[in-house]
C-alpha cells in the first residue's frame, strides 16, 4: 500500500493563493446579480397603472432623480421630493421602477399658498392623474424603506463594501505587488464595477508567481488606466445599453 505524499508548505501557499481570488470573484459575482437585479429600471407610466391594478406596488414615492455619486458598489440614494416628477416604486420580486409623471400643481396656481399646509393639487390641463393619490398606492404610499427590493440593495452595498475593504487591507499588508506598485493598484481598483479589484486579484493572486514581462505599473500611470479605462467601461456600459436595453442593462 502506498501512502499518498502530503502536501508540502509550498503547495499549502499555492492554495491559499488560488483560494483568495476565487472568493473575491464568488462575492463579486453575488454582488453583481444583486446590483443588476435591484438597479432602478426606467419603464413607461402604463407599466405603473398595470403594477398598481395587479397589486405589485410594495413602496410608492416621488424624488428628483438619484445621488448615484461615490465609488462603485454604493448604492444609488433618492433625493425624495413632493413636487419631484420621477416617481419610483418597490416591486414584491425585489426590483425598483421608476417612470416620469409630473407633479399635480395646487389648484388654483403654480405657487403653494403658504397659509394652507396642505393645498389641494389636481392635475393640469394635459397632466396625468397623480398616481400617488390613487387609492390602491395608500398602502404603499405610507410604507417606506421596509420592501424586498431595500433589503437587496443594502446587501449588495454591504457585500460591495465587505470586497472593497477586504481588498485594500491586503494590497496595503499583503506582499509588494509583482505588476505594479501599491499605487498602481489602488488606483485600477477605482474603476467602476470593481473590474480592477477582478485584476488585481487575478494578476496578483492568481498569477503571482508569474514572472513579470515589461515595465511595472506606477502610480502615475494607474492613475492614467483609472481615467482611460473608466471612460472605455462607460462607453462600452452605454452601447450594450441601446443594443439589449434598459432592463437588461438597467441606468445605460
Amino acid at each position: 500500500m502506498i501512502d499518498a505524499p502530503r502536501p508540502r508548505p509550498a503547495d499549502g501557499a499555492r492554495l491559499r493563493h488560488r483560494a483568495l481570488p476565487l472568493a473575491v470573484l464568488g462575492c463579486w459575482l453575488v454582488w453583481a446579480a444583486l446590483a443588476w437585479w435591484t438597479a432602478p429600471r426606467s419603464v413607461d407610466a402604463v407599466d405603473l397603472e398595470r403594477d398598481l391594478a395587479a397589486g405589485r406596488v410594495v413602496t410608492l414615492a416621488r424624488a428628483d432623480g438619484w445621488d448615484d455619486s461615490g465609488p462603485w458598489g454604493r448604492r444609488p440614494e433618492l433625493r425624495y421630493t413632493q413636487n419631484g416628477s420621477t416617481v419610483v416604486w418597490a416591486r414584491p420580486d425585489g426590483q425598483f421602477r421608476y417612470t416620469y409623471v409630473p407633479a399635480p400643481v395646487p389648484r388654483g396656481g403654480a405657487v403653494e399658498d403658504a397659509a394652507d399646509p396642505d393645498p389641494v393639487t389636481e392635475p393640469g390641463p394635459g397632466q396625468e392623474a397623480d398616481p400617488l393619490a390613487d387609492p390602491r398606492a395608500r398602502a404603499a404610499v405610507a410604507r417606506s424603506g421596509d420592501s424586498l427590493a431595500d433589503t437587496l440593495a443594502d446587501a449588495a452595498a454591504l457585500l460591495a463594501l465587505t470586497i472593497g475593504v477586504g481588498w485594500l487591507l491586503m494590497l496595503v499588508a499583503g506582499p509588494p505587488p509583482v505588476a505594479g506598485s501599491r499605487w498602481y493598484w489602488f488606483w485600477i481598483g477605482l474603476l467602476p464595477y470593481a473590474l480592477g479589484v477582478l485584476a488585481w486579484a487575478w494578476r496578483e493572486r492568481w498569477r503571482a508567481e508569474a514572472p513579470l514581462t515589461g515595465t511595472r505599473g506606477s502610480g502615475w500611470r494607474g492613475f492614467g488606466g483609472l481615467i482611460v479605462g473608466g471612460i472605455v467601461v462607460s462607453l462600452a456600459v452605454a452601447v450594450l445599453g441601446l443594443l439589449l436595453g434598459g432592463y437588461v442593462v438597467p441606468g445605460a
